[in-house]
């Protein structure tokens, strides 16, 4: 069962997806699905940290106290 959904968006935004959607030969709300369908498959965004955690490990032998700082601060070492 579809369950009607009310979105507040630029009307440029609507003007863009509206035109894909015809290029596509899809309805915007079929857009909308296949989208959010997509993103909910997705891992969640990792932190700025998490993600330098690996590149930083490599440089954290060399003992600078402002370094395991940022490591402590920002990757939750």
């Amino acid at each position: 069962m579809k369950t009607k959904l009310t979105l507040s968006v630029e009307p440029e935004a609507i003007a863009s997806v509206k035109r894909l959607a015809r290029e596509r030969g899809v309805s915007v709300s079929s857009l909308f699905e296949q989208w959010s369908a997509r993103m909910a498959k997705r891992l969640p965004e990792e932190s700025l940290g998490t993600r330098m955690r690996g590149r930083w490990q490599t440089v954290s032998e060399s003992k600078d106290p402002r370094l395991d700082y940022l490591l402590e601060k920002h990757a939750g070492r």
